[in-house]
């Protein structure tokens, strides 16, 4: 792990607290353009998820639709809150291929994407110390009147993410700041998420307020349109 790495781990909590733990659950609202524009404003406004900490797995209730999802990366499962079978999709990465910015997306488009960018913004940064990862230490960037700490990960190819290269950014405080990052299933949009409202959970640091906006050629954030806004309510490790 180096030393980068190890400042953020350690100011989010810690990777022996974090190694006691097998799953978080969090409440949250997911709202923004990029739901608009795939003809699903609403569907997130009103979910509990529930994280795999140390495999890639996430439940997700939405709770005014009296259904849930079980995410891996490769089906996901669509199920009545009464246990009733709605659909399964195998291999859903597939039911991307030849979409457009514009294409609307069904549930399990849907339960795809924010299953997929969930499970790695609840498990950063101790997801980067897993096998497999390969960080590196970039030039600082100042940003809001601070200089932060950038650090480059490579993801392993068996772990599903927006994309395989990543940055996060961390603050004086070794907290992050601003997750920059293209995602593959939107051919190749840009998206920074910036992390903030930290609150202490059972001794892990979680952000709970993300806002996520495209940026330009100089890695600047793009300050309209709002992609993607999620506010969390509660958070429990288990």
């Amino acid at each position: 792990m180096n030393d980068l790495l190890q400042f953020a781990v350690d100011a989010h909590g810690g990777m022996d607290r974090w190694r006691g733990f097998k799953t978080v659950i969090a409440s949250m609202s997911i709202t923004g353009g990029i739901w608009e524009l795939k003809g699903r404003p609403d569907v997130l406004k009103d979910v509990v998820v529930k994280a795999w900490l140390h495999e890639e797995k996430v439940l997700t209730h939405y709770l005014d639709q009296d259904r849930s999802t079980v995410f891996t990366p490769c089906e996901i499962v669509s199920k009545s809150e009464q246990g009733e079978l709605l659909e399964r999709r195998a291999d859903p990465r597939a039911s991307f291929q030849g979409q457009s910015l514009q294409t609307p997306w069904d549930d399990i488009h849907v339960a795809y994407f924010q299953s997929e960018a969930l499970w790695t913004y609840l498990t950063a940064p101790f997801l980067y110390t897993y096998p497999g990862f390969a960080t590196e230490e970039l030039p600082p960037w100042q940003e809001n009147g601070e200089i932060w700490r950038p650090l480059k990960v490579t993801f392993p190819e068996n772990v599903t993410s927006h994309t395989r290269e990543q940055v996060s950014y961390f603050g004086p405080d070794g907290r992050l700041r601003r997750h920059e990052y293209t995602v593959d299933i939107l051919g190749g949009a840009t998206g920074l998420n910036y992390a903030e409202d930290y609150r202490d959970f059972e001794g892990i640091m979680v952000p709970t307020t993300r806002r996520i906006y495209p940026y330009d050629t100089d890695k600047r954030k793009i300050a309209d349109p709002l992609l993607v806004a999620i506010d969390i309510t509660q958070v429990s490790f288990e």
